[in-house]
C-alpha cells in the first residue's frame, strides 16, 4: 500500500510535534509517526513530573554547538515568549522557580496534552507503534517502509531525539538516517550528566551522600554558581550536571565549596581575633558539619587555630576555594538529560532546518549539535528548531 503526504515527521516528541503543529497549519498534509505507545515521554517525565518547558533569559550564549551561531536564527524566529504565549492561550498555569526556569504549577502532561490538541487542531495525522524497515528517497521524494506499506512525502522530518534516555525509547536511529544521507555526525556523549570518580573521592562522595550545597563548579573558563549533591556514586546537583556538558576526560574541574567567602583571609582573622578557637569548628561555621569534618581529617588539621602553620590553613582554604577534583567518567546516557555533538550544523541551513545536501530533509532537537544549558533551554531548542521546521517543509 502506497500513501502520499506533503510531510512526514519521524519521532513525536517535543521537536516533533512543533514541527508537525506548524506544518499543518500551514494547510499541509502531515503523518508524524513514533515507535514508542505514550508520546511525549520525555516531556511527561521532565522537571519532576512539572516539565522545565523554557527559560525566560533563553539566549544563543546557552547553546553548546560547534557553531555557537547556529542557534541564533531559529531562536528569533520562535523565541521563549512565543511558546509562553502557547502555553497561556491553553491555560496552562506556571511559575518561575528560579534562573528564569518555567515549570508547570500542575502536572507535564498539560503540555504533552496541548501539543496534540494543537495537532489534532491542524489536521495531523498521527500514529503510534510504529517500526520503521526502510528510509529512503525514490525520484524527487522521501518515503518510509513500514512493513509491506510504504509513505511518501516531498518533506521528510527526523527529530527522533538524541541517545539520552533509553529506557524510554532513545535510539540512534535519526544518526542512521543521517548516515545513509551522508551528513557528518560531529561525536556523541552524554550531558549534563552526573560524574563518577576513583576510589578515593568516590568513599568521600558515599560518607556524604545526600548532602547539598551551593558551590561554583568551572572548567577552564566557563563556570556555574549553583547547587551541588554528593551521592553514592560521584558528584550531580546543576552546578555539576552544567560543567559536564565542558568537561572533557583526562582534565580536572574546580569547585569552590564556599564561593561568598575568602576562606584564608577569613583564617587569618579568626587566627588573630580568637586563637583559642577549633579549627574543625571554624569549618563547620562554613560548611556543613560532616563535610567540614572530612576535609580536615584529608588535610590533617586539628586543635586550635592558633597552633596550626599559615601554611597549612592555606592548604586547606585552597581546599575549600579550590577543590581540584579529576572524574573518571559520567553516569553515561541512562541518566543524561540529553546528547552532545549530532548531526553537524554545517550540513543544515540554520534558517529553515534543512540539509544542504538533501532538499526536503530536515533534522529538528536534541539529534542536531546544538545543546542547550540546564534550565528549560533545550526544550525552547526544540520549540524553535520544530518552528522552522514546520514552517519550511
Amino acid at each position: 500500500m502506497k500513501k502520499k503526504y506533503d510531510v512526514i515527521i519521524i519521532g513525536a516528541g517535543a521537536a516533533g510535534l512543533m514541527s508537525a503543529i506548524e506544518s499543518g497549519k500551514r494547510g499541509r498534509k502531515v503523518l508524524i509517526v513514533d515507535h514508542s505507545k505514550k508520546i511525549g515521554e520525555k516531556i511527561r517525565i521532565s522537571g519532576g513530573g512539572r516539565c522545565n518547558f523554557t527559560n525566560i533569559n533563553t539566549h544563543p550564549s546557552k547553546f553548546i554547538s560547534k557553531n555557537p551561531k547556529f542557534a541564533i536564527s531559529a531562536l528569533s524566529q520562535y523565541t521563549q515568549n512565543d511558546f509562553i504565549n502557547l502555553i497561556k492561550k491553553h491555560n496552562i498555569k506556571f511559575h518561575e522557580k528560579k534562573l528564569g526556569q518555567l515549570f508547570c504549577n500542575e502536572n507535564a502532561q498539560q503540555v504533552v496534552d496541548m501539543l496534540l490538541l494543537e495537532c489534532q487542531m491542524a489536521n495531523v495525522s498521527l500514529k503510534k507503534e510504529i517500526i520503521i524497515t526502510n528510509v529512503d528517497k525514490q525520484d524527487d521524494q522521501y518515503f518510509i517502509s513500514v512493513g509491506s506499506d510504504k509513505y511518501f512525502c516531498d518533506s521528510l522530518i527526523i527529530s527522533t531525539g538524541g541517545l539520552s534516555v533509553p529506557k524510554i525509547g532513545a535510539s540512534n536511529f535519526g544518526y542512521k538516517i543521517a548516515k545513509k544521507f551522508n551528513l557528518n555526525i560531529v561525536e556523541t556523549m552524554p550531558a549534563l550528566v552526573p560524574l563518577t570518580f576513583n576510589e578515593k573521592i568516590l568513599t568521600m562522595c558515599k560518607e556524604l551522600s545526600g548532602l547539598s550545597l551551593e558551590v561554583v563548579a568551572s572548567f577552564k573558563n566557563t563556570f556555574f554558581e549553583e547547587g551541588m549533591l554528593f551521592t553514592h556514586k560521584g558528584l550531580s546537583g546543576p552546578s555539576i550536571l552544567q560543567i559536564s556538558s565542558y568537561w572533557k576526560l583526562g582534565n580536572t574541574i574546580k569547585i569552590n565549596l564556599s564561593p561568598k567567602l575568602d576562606i584564608y583571609k577569613l583564617l587569618g582573622s579568626e587566627k588573630k581575633s580568637n586563637p583559642k578557637q577549633d579549627i574543625n569548628n571554624i569549618i563547620s561555621k562554613i560548611l556543613p558539619k560532616r563535610l567540614a569534618y572530612i576535609i580536615c581529617k584529608e588535610n590533617e588539621v586539628s586543635g586550635n587555630i592558633s597552633e596550626l602553620p599559615n601554611k597549612l590553613l592555606k592548604q586547606l582554604s585552597n581546599y575549600i576555594n579550590m577543590w581540584v577534583i579529576n572524574p573518571t567518567g559520567s553516569e553515561g546516557y541512562r541518566t543524561a538529560e540529553v546528547t552532545l555533538g549530532g548531526i553537524d550544523t554545517n550540513e543544515i541551513s540554520s534558517k529553515t532546518m534543512m540539509s544542504i545536501k538533501n532538499p526536503g530533509l530536515f533534522f529538528i532537537g536534541e539529534i542536531v549539535d546544538v545543546t542547550g544549558h540546564l534550565g528549560g533551554y533545550n526544550f525552547q531548542w526544540a520549540w524553535s528548531s520544530g518552528f522552522v521546521a514546520g514552517k519550511y517543509a
